[in-house]
């Protein structure tokens, strides 16, 4: 087959040929220009190797979003967005040919299509831990905030993964919160699903801006902002948690007297201990030093009464009401264990259903 036939036996343009009418812009009419950018928006969209084998039009195409026609920025775009996915070199391509600048633009233009579009690119660029500190520094973070509050769903979601990405890098992470994206990071951990994507890049931002004091005073400024962190530390997906409890545990390690209270109002003990034997190797591990910090002192009561799980539990639960009761905490622990326990069960029954179906066995 060649170089010009599809798998379907769809005859189509050498892949030169399309770009080589990108190259020569000045001498084609716009409508030309718009039909090669979508022919390359079309063919990369699945092949890595067509991806490879039109970089050469990635200059061209960031020619082209700088046209008046906004059809002509949309097609050249797309065909950006395309031509990043999963390569590398060309997202280094496409900044270091001037392609942040335009697309930029396109955030004042009063249309959210193309919003969407340039924060779909600005995600996809931003997985190259090559190119995050340029990109921080390209004035881009301020526009990906103001998505968080005004973007579409998928804009949205676009936005927190670049803030997640570009947040690896700590001079990004000053320029994040400049911005001021908490109270929109908790508006989403609000509403979005706690087992979903979007909620667990918002959660891990949140664990890298709380390692700042701006970052803790926003989030307990934030009305059920600490709540929404505990929420999710209760029925978020594994990760989620760990970047929950990950979140707590740095306030409380910054200033045990000052976010104590405000963690400890919003009843996060039972999502703790839960963790303690649920959650992931790393989460066990921060919620039993949470516990610790949460009790009123961070020692061992006597040498007679060990720092066990459920002596440290006791210990706040008699801070909170007031007197002690050790009983409370043997019973959180006790419930805790019977839900694992049916939880167990449940998972069990499950898997000898499916072993046990007719079609277990078919392929």
């Amino acid at each position: 087959m060649d170089s010009t036939t599809t798998t379907t036996g769809d005859h189509i343009p050498a892949t030169s040929v399309i770009t080589q009418i990108l190259q020569q812009n000045h001498h084609q009419d716009p409508v030309s220009l718009i039909h090669a950018a979508k022919q390359i928006r079309r063919l990369t969209k699945t092949s890595q190797r067509l991806r490879r084998q039109f970089s050469d039009a990635i200059p061209p195409l960031i020619s082209m979003l700088r046209y008046p026609s906004l059809e002509a920025k949309s097609a050249a775009l797309l065909a950006l967005i395309n031509l990043a996915v999963q390569d590398e070199t060309n997202k280094i391509m496409i900044v270091e040919n001037g392609g942040l600048e335009p697309v930029l633009s396109f955030y004042e233009l009063g249309s959210l299509n193309m919003q969407e579009h340039a924060t779909a690119l600005l995600a996809t660029l931003s997985a190259s831990p090559a190119k995050r500190l340029a990109i921080g520094a390209s004035g881009a973070i301020p526009f990906l905030v103001s998505v968080l509050d005004q973007g579409t769903p998928q804009a949205k979601m676009d936005a927190v993964m670049a803030l997640s990405n570009l947040s690896s890098e700590k001079h990004n992470l000053a320029i994040i919160l400049q911005s001021q994206p908490v109270c929109f990071l908790v508006n989403i951990l609000k509403t979005s699903k706690k087992t979903s994507k979007i909620s667990e890049r918002c959660s891990a931002v949140l664990e890298s801006l709380v390692g700042f004091e701006e970052g803790r005073v926003s989030l307990t400024s934030v009305e059920g902002g600490v709540l929404a962190v505990v929420e999710v530390l209760e029925r978020g997906s594994p990760q989620n948690r760990e970047h929950a409890v990950g979140t707590l545990l740095v306030m409380c390690q910054s200033d045990r007297c000052r976010y104590r209270e405000p963690i400890l109002k919003e009843g996060v003990i039972p999502g703790l201990l839960e963790l303690t034997v649920q959650g992931t190797p790393d989460a066990q591990i921060k919620a039993h030093t949470l516990l610790r910090l949460l009790r009123e002192s961070p020692y061992p009561r006597s040498e007679l009464e060990p720092d066990t799980l459920e002596n440290i539990v006791c210990d706040i639960i008699s801070r909170i009401e007031g007197e002690e009761k050790p009983g409370n905490a043997k019973q959180m622990l006790a419930d805790m264990v019977q839900v694992s326990m049916e939880q167990s069960l449940r998972h069990l029954q499950q898997r000898a259903i499916v072993c046990t179906s007719p079609k277990a066995s078919l392929r």
